[in-house]
């Protein structure tokens, strides 16, 4: 039989009956006391309300989550999609409707009672609109999903009626971005299809959600507005203008044999020296005419050769350009120049302040330049010079696109974190600036106003 007080015994009832919580709600009212708190004459601990407070709070929250999920799935699955139908001039009237009756109702108005009749009435007359079920075939298709900036992007919308028997006219919706384009649909019988042609301008660069495609049936007063979906969203990738460098124009390092490194190695193309065979070495390069000479076998050595592997380091920190236009020339030419790399199939890294860009492929490498976007940062185009030499160890030569707001003293510091014997240009961008090259001890500065400039000065860097 237990020897507490009733209120001690409804309290533990309460706390096995509410599981976890009333645990935790014991706990935190004393229930669980160590040894030296029971003791004699030793007072009990205060506890402060905010903690108290915060305690039930956060058991409460623990213990109604399962019931708060439960409920909005249900909520999103069933109750979403019927209210989502009325518009707000629906809720309007629906709210007149119902304050029309209750004064009315409460003080006898013939002409309120009338008032609330005639909108539910209006409301009666709208949901037969948007009722039935539609039988479309529609196809979006979108010609090009990438394009450069300046180029239209140009789509088509198919439609087609599935059904057996004609449908009324209807609208649809194609949401481009931020905004929303609007198709009327003819009545159309069974099988009748209806195309329509869209142009998509490409001012800016950007990544515009084209679609999905959905048919809108409204009354109308368009108190309701049912929209159905018929197609997926379509990603339309607005890629920043680059410019052709051909040939010499590229500026990187050009020749045959690649870059020589202290390495030897037994097959290359780079001619180092003769030695002694080895047993394992490959014949095929015997050296015929010295071994007849010396009357041993003697093996060609070779110093191993590299390719050139560029590194672009992409400053996107807004307060070193003066305006969003200078902004947008660097990403062009930081593109254009990887891109040449990626023409000639030479190792290329491209990285910004928030980490490196894709490079598998040209497409990779625009895709992501088009993500960028540009913010005022801490860290500077020195930091970011700093990141790429640590990141890009064996890089052979170094790009620093950067903006007009970077100082010589900038650049400097810049070039001194790129390992000696790799070759390192910056490009710094100003608009409307003639083009120009500029030596900072082994850094070359190359300035650039128009993006058409930039295979010029990149002829005056390989000169």
């Amino acid at each position: 039989m237990s020897t507490g007080t009733p209120l001690k015994r409804a309290a533990a009832t309460v706390k096995r009956s509410l599981g976890p919580l009333g645990e935790r709600l014991g706990a935190l009212g004393g229930g669980a006391r160590t040894t030296a708190d029971t003791l004699p004459g030793r007072i009990p601990p205060k506890l402060h309300p905010a903690a108290v407070w915060r305690e039930a709070s956060q058991a409460l929250a623990e213990w109604l989550a399962p019931s708060w999920k439960k409920m909005s799935s249900l909520w999103f699955a069933y109750a979403w999609p019927a209210l989502s139908v009325v518009s707000i001039l629906g809720w309007v009237v629906l709210a007149a409707t119902v304050l029309l009756w209750i004064a009315g109702q409460s003080w006898g108005w013939q002409e309120a009672r009338s008032a609330a009749l005639v909108a539910f009435l209006l409301f009666l007359f709208a949901v037969a609109f948007i009722l039935g079920r539609s039988a479309y075939g529609v196809v979006l298709d979108m010609s090009r999903t990438r394009v450069a900036v300046g180029d239209d992007a140009v789509g088509s919308i198919a439609v087609s009626n599935t059904s057996s028997r004609p449908l009324l006219p209807a609208d649809l919706e194609l949401p481009v971005g931020s905004n929303t384009a609007v198709f009327h649909l003819p009545r159309m019988k069974p099988a009748q299809v209806h195309e329509d042609l869209f142009t998509i301008p490409t001012a800016r660069r950007a990544v515009i959600v084209v679609g999905p495609v959905r048919s809108v049936r409204a009354d109308p007063l368009h108190l309701l507005r049912r929209r159905v979906l018929w197609t997926d969203p379509v990603d339309l990738y607005v890629h920043p203008r680059t410019t052709a460098l051909a040939g010499s124009a590229a500026g990187f390092i050009r020749d045959l044999e690649g870059m020589p490194t202290t390495e030897l190695s037994s097959a290359d193309v780079s001619f180092h020296a003769l030695r002694d065979y080895v047993p394992g070495d490959d014949r095929r390069h015997i050296h015929w005419k010295t071994t007849a000479r010396t009357n041993k076998l003697m093996v060609r050595q070779f110093e191993e050769t590299r390719r050139a592997h560029l590194a672009i380091s992409l400053s996107i920190n807004t307060d070193e350009y003066e305006s969003e236009a200078e902004f947008e020339l660097a990403i062009s030419v930081a593109a254009s120049i990887g891109r040449q790399a990626i023409r000639e199939q030479r190792e290329l890294d491209v990285l910004t302040q928030k980490g490196p860009l894709r490079c598998e492929t040209g497409r990779n490498m625009l895709d992501d330049m088009t993500r960028i976007v540009g913010a005022p940062l801490r860290r500077n185009a020195v930091d970011l010079a700093r990141t790429l030499a640590d990141t890009v160890p064996n890089a052979s030569v170094v790009f620093f696109v950067v903006g007009s707001g970077v100082t010589a003293t900038q650049l400097r510091s810049a070039a001194a974190s790129v390992p000696a014997g790799v070759r390192s240009l910056a490009v710094r961008v100003q608009a409307g600036a003639p083009a120009a090259r500029a030596n900072i001890a082994d850094l070359t500065v190359l300035t650039v106003g128009d993006l058409d400039d930039l295979a010029l000065v990149l002829r005056k860097a390989a000169a």
